[in-house]
């Protein structure tokens, strides 16, 4: 069976857009091999993890109540600290989502009179009313509690602006730094493990005592090692991104120093209980089997990012990585400069999606957002982003992101859609 002649019948997209993708494949194949390396090299560090704590069957046994002694959440604490390098780390479902967890690390770390200083550039845009630099007064933002803020834009290049940041580290008393691994919304390069690293030695080279705290959300097991290994004190994340392998439900991570993780955990119960209570329900299980997936599911999505930028780019817009760039995360930026090409593209993701494929996202009003937001999102998990989705927000220059993709085959299958759409608009 031919495989274009079946896409064409069945859903109803073009000769032209089906040959153009398949054209667009064969030139990213070399980067293939690379993507495949670093998933071997993360699942072996997945096994080894795995067989160091001897996890065994009991570890997937719920916990209800209290949920004292459930060594299923304790060893999960152990084997995401040993593959991330850390010294420890807090795995729970009580995270909702990737913002919920950052928020977690920044609460636990700051005090009043502190300052935070974010150094890759204004944060993602969900953090802004966390902060305190959006939003209203007297929600209980960091602002609300007498923490300080200050922002180091980036260079032309997207690289951090050293100069800047020395001038702030040197005037203030700065309690942290926060670094944005991915460009959340914004038009500059992901960072990769390394050059993370770099940043954290430039910030303990000026200020020494100053925490380096990640927002490692969308990077995890893109590189063949994270943020925790080049010097950072706390990295965070989604478990419905990358290291929930498209398995766990829900829920978040944060892995680092002993006595940070210490205090995030007071943060996600109270002081004097922290880890020690949490049942877990059942989680474990799912937390585990995405931990044990994730590397492979994150090549999946890496190979879909690096096929849906070779296909734009052939469209005539500009992607963000190129085709065969380095890639530190799983996000392809694709910048549209229209309002209608842009939503068609998502429209065109959402259809080629296993759920709800008959759906039509539109624009709205998405909580956390200063802008309002579309969103192809039709996953098995509501808003993994480590399933094949996209969004945009709806603003000049027009770009969206897509992300992940749990079979390379499917996410093929979106983008052809999605190029379908969009080459309707561009004749």
């Amino acid at each position: 069976m031919d495989k274009t002649e079946f896409i064409v019948e069945n859903f109803g997209v073009s000769r032209r857009a089906a040959g153009l993708v398949a054209e667009a494949e064969d030139s990213i194949r070399e980067k293939f091999a690379e993507f495949e390396r670093v998933a071997e090299i993360n699942q072996l560090k997945v096994m080894k993890a795995f067989a160091d704590n001897r996890v065994s069957e009991r570890h997937f046994m719920p916990t209800t109540g209290y949920g004292y002694d459930d060594d299923g959440r304790d060893t999960l604490d152990k084997v995401y600290a040993q593959i991330f390098g850390a010294e420890d780390a807090l795995v729970r479902h009580n995270w909702v989502n990737g913002s919920h967890t950052l928020a977690t690390m920044l609460y636990a770390v700051l005090r009043p009179g502190d300052t935070l200083l974010a150094v890759t550039g204004k944060p993602y845009d969900t953090l802004e009313e966390v902060i305190g630099i959006a939003g209203e007064d007297g929600n209980g933002s960091l602002k609300d509690y007498g923490i300080a803020y200050e922002e180091a834009g980036l260079t032309e290049d997207g690289d951090i602006d050293r100069d800047r940041i020395r001038e702030l580290l040197t005037a203030k008393a700065v309690k942290a730094v926060l670094i944005q691994r991915s460009k959340g919304y914004g038009d500059r390069p992901t960072y990769s493990s390394e050059r993370i690293g770099d940043i954290i030695d430039f910030v303990k080279s000026v200020s020494p005592k100053t925490l380096c705290l990640v927002d490692n959300c969308y990077g995890e097991f893109a590189d063949d090692t994270e943020p925790t290994e080049h010097g950072a004190d706390l990295i965070a994340g989604s478990l419905i991104k990358n290291p929930g392998g498209g398995i766990a439900p829900t829920g978040g991570y944060i892995a680092g120093k002993a006595r940070l993780i210490e205090l995030c955990s007071y943060r996600l119960t109270c002081v004097g209980i922290g880890r020690e209570c949490g049942s877990t329900m059942g989680f474990n299980r799912y937390a585990y089997q995405g931990l044990f997936m994730a590397p492979h599911v994150v090549m999946q999505a890496m190979k879909a990012a690096a096929l849906c930028a070779a296909v734009f780019e052939r469209l005539g817009f500009e992607t963000d990585p190129a085709p065969l760039e380095d890639r530190h995360d799983i996000i392809q930026s694709v910048k549209f400069g229209n309002k209608d090409t842009m939503v068609a593209f998502i429209q065109g993701i959402q259809k080629g999606a296993p759920i709800d494929s008959f759906v039509t996202p539109e624009p709205w009003d998405m909580p956390g957002y200063q802008d309002q937001v579309i969103m192809a999102a039709g996953a098995f998990v509501q808003g993994s982003s480590i399933e094949l989705s996209a969004d945009a927000p709806i603003r000049e220059p027009y770009i969206a992101y897509m992300q992940g993709g749990l079979t390379y085959e499917s996410a093929k299958l979106g983008i052809t859609v999605a190029a379908d759409n969009v080459m309707k608009l561009v004749k």
